[in-house]
């Protein structure tokens, strides 16, 4: 392929944020060239277990359903001390949800899939492997991007350089960046293997084993008949030596014969971690934008990591959109920075309680652990305290993007800043998800309008129509969406006239009871330029 000199974005990065964001941004008509420094998708499972989140924004790009298919869905887990049982825990979920609460699935077939979907756009989503972003120069106007290719360097002046270079960043570095925060002592070697079985799907634990006493081990179902088992080792061990296959296999073995898996297995792919919590202070340095693990790692215990990535993605997509159609001025890029570091700092606060858990950082923290896990055999009140707590969306309360509420009472669940809560509606005799709306442009939801309001709604999406991705007006009650499971009402309220403006990433933007025109033009005014009334200050409804 040959290098264009110049690209409205260049993402730095082929992984699965990277990729996932160019056919994000090529689904929102932005032209991407994406750089990745191997030759194919990653080796080893690496990350494994794909949220209800990540699932709904893979879904955006049409990648949700081969995940489905292929993934191994699951809704809870078990946690042992020595050989005994001290907790089985059970996220949220219900029959009617669209994507069950995790699905256990290797890395590389979720960049498969998000490659996919940019082959599906291929005049606007381009990827380059064996390249490398080399060395960079930013300006006001864009970045100049050298980038390694065939033996030879490239120019490519990119008006946005968006980093996914994963926790080595070439750009962060290239920039003068560093991470801040904390990198825990507590080594675990990760191992793939390949072994049939009929265990359920679900999250697995043991502290201490008899299989591997001092230890704490985890497994996971994966597609395939692969088994991701992690397991610490000892402080005093050799990192080297804890990975060659001679000091992993009896391990393996010892656990597998404690739980009996008595069926030929064989090893896939081993590697080593330790816990980090770490971030950039800000996602946003002029024209270059981070994203996924170039700007924040967390630990694994809780799957927020590559969750968090796609979270970016999501987050910055439509905002990068927006700016480059004009449709907003490029300021919105700083509610990307703002909120995602937001919700890195609440990832890594979860993350670091999950890793004091899971590898205690010294003899305190390893007693206090011992003796919740003592008391939980004989208490339940106990057993709360060792539950691994696993991703969920974050609330951006404090965004800058978020209108003052005008339903306050209504409480805390749909406020602005929080996530959309999904609900199954009947259009007809079809079943219709909220969060299928998503990804797109901004989404109106009233509940039971009346004509006029119906009518102001209507007005409303008429005038965004030239925009690239136009409001789009959802009615629930006798005359459009049937609330046939009681979901809107319960998640939402039920009140006539009830007006919620949705984002296009699923999050709240601003909520009213009978709003004015004047309101709703106001809050969509920043968004489409066509609304000819000004932005509104913060808060203005």
């Amino acid at each position: 392929m040959t290098l264009p000199s110049h690209v409205p974005v260049l993402i730095a990065g082929g992984g699965p944020v990277g990729l996932t964001l160019a056919a994000l941004l090529a689904e929102y008509g932005i032209a991407s060239l994406t750089v990745e420094a191997d030759d194919s998708y990653c080796s080893g499972s690496r990350a494994i277990c794909m949220s209800r989140r990540s699932q709904e924004i893979l879904g955006w790009i049409g990648a949700d359903q081969p995940l489905i298919a292929t993934g191994l869905a699951w809704t809870g887990g078990r946690s042992y001390f020595r050989d005994r049982e001290v907790l089985h825990f059970e996220m949220p979920h219900d029959p009617l949800q669209r994507y069950a609460p995790m699905v256990n699935i290797q890395q590389y077939y979720v960049e498969e899939y998000a490659h996919q979907a940019m082959q599906r756009h291929p005049g606007l989503a381009s990827l380059l492997w064996s390249s490398r972003v080399a060395g960079l120069r930013a300006g006001p106007d864009g970045v100049s991007v050298e980038v390694e290719s065939g033996g030879e360097r490239h120019t490519v002046r990119a008006d946005w350089l968006i980093a996914c270079d994963g926790g080595r960043s070439a750009v962060r570095e290239a920039m003068g960046l560093k991470l801040e925060g904390m990198q825990y002592e507590g080594r675990y070697v990760i191992v793939d293997i390949e072994q049939e079985s009929q265990r359920p799907v679900e999250r697995l634990a043991w502290f201490d084993p008899p299989s591997n006493p001092g230890s704490t081990l985890l497994m996971h179902r994966q597609p395939g008949n692969v088994w991701r088992v992690d397991y610490q080792i000892r402080d005093d061990e050799d990192p080297e030596e804890a990975v060659k296959p001679e000091n992993v296999l009896p391990r393996v073995q010892s656990h597998l014969d404690m739980i009996g898996e008595t069926a030929p297995w064989k090893p896939l792919w081993i590697s080593i971690y330790n816990a980090k919590c770490l971030t950039l202070d800000s996602y946003r340095h002029g024209r270059v934008l981070f994203a996924g693990d170039a700007g924040h790692l967390v630990p694994i215990f809780g799957v927020r990591g590559l969750n968090s990535g796609l979270d970016d993605a999501g987050n910055l997509a439509w905002k990068l959109a927006w700016v480059l159609k004009g449709q907003a001025p490029d300021s919105l890029l700083d509610s990307y920075s703002v909120e995602r570091v937001h919700a890195t700092r609440q990832n890594l606060a979860y993350g670091a309680k999950s890793t004091e858990f899971m590898a205690p950082p010294d003899f305190g923290f390893r007693l206090m652990r011992e003796a919740a896990l003592r008391l939980a055999l004989a208490d339940e009140s106990v057993r709360p305290l060792i539950n691994p707590r696993q991703s969920a969306p974050i609330s951006y309360d404090a965004s800058p993007l978020n209108l003052t509420d005008g339903l306050p009472r209504a409480g805390q669940a749909a406020a602005p800043g929080q996530p959309a809560p999904d609900v199954l509606l009947q259009d007809g005799g079809t079943p219709h998800y909220l969060s299928a709306n998503f990804g797109a442009g901004f989404v109106a939801l009233a509940l039971s309008p009346d004509a006029g309001l119906s009518a102001e709604l209507d007005a409303l999406a008429a005038a965004t129509q030239g925009a690239p991705h136009p409001l789009r007006v959802l009615r629930a009650g006798a005359d459009g969406l049937r609330d046939e499971h009681g979901q809107l009402r319960q998640r939402y309220g039920g009140d006539a006239g009830t007006v919620y403006l949705l984002r296009p990433d699923g999050y709240v933007l601003g909520r009213w009871q009978a709003p004015a025109p004047a309101a709703l033009r106001a809050a969509l005014a920043p968004y489409y330029p066509s609304l000819t009334l000004g932005a509104p200050t913060k808060g203005q409804a």
